[in-house]
């Protein structure tokens, strides 16, 4: 059963914007976390931003260009990319932390930046 969906990824010129959706299913309950990860080829995968209701971060790479949203009420979480790079290419992967400690994580979605 899949438990996050993510939409919005796809390929933009340099200095584009993307914004990056993610729904946590219905059935989920109790969230504490929502944020996104990401994995470019030959790296690590990092925490690009989080949102929990200590508030959000940013990883530094993206600070002043993305900004993590959510809606609580629909359970969903956004990343709003603007001022693209080349850099911020990989995919990307919406992550939720529910009380419990529990992890759920999404299939990941392409974003490439083209130079």
């Amino acid at each position: 059963q899949v438990q996050l969906v993510e939409s919005g990824g796809g390929l933009v010129q340099a200095g584009g914007s993307l914004r990056l959706s993610c729904a946590a299913s219905t059935t989920i309950f109790s969230i504490n976390f929502m944020g996104w990860y990401r994995q470019a080829p030959g790296r690590q995968r990092e925490l690009v931003a989080g949102i929990s209701n200590s508030g959000a971060s940013y990883a530094d790479s993206v600070k002043g260009r993305f900004t993590i949203s959510r809606d609580n009420a629909k359970k969903m979480v956004y990343l709003e990319m603007n001022s693209l790079k080349p850099e911020d290419t990989a995919v990307y992967y919406c992550n939720v932390i529910v009380g419990l400690g529990y992890y759920y994580w999404g299939q990941g979605t392409q974003v490439t930046v083209a130079s």
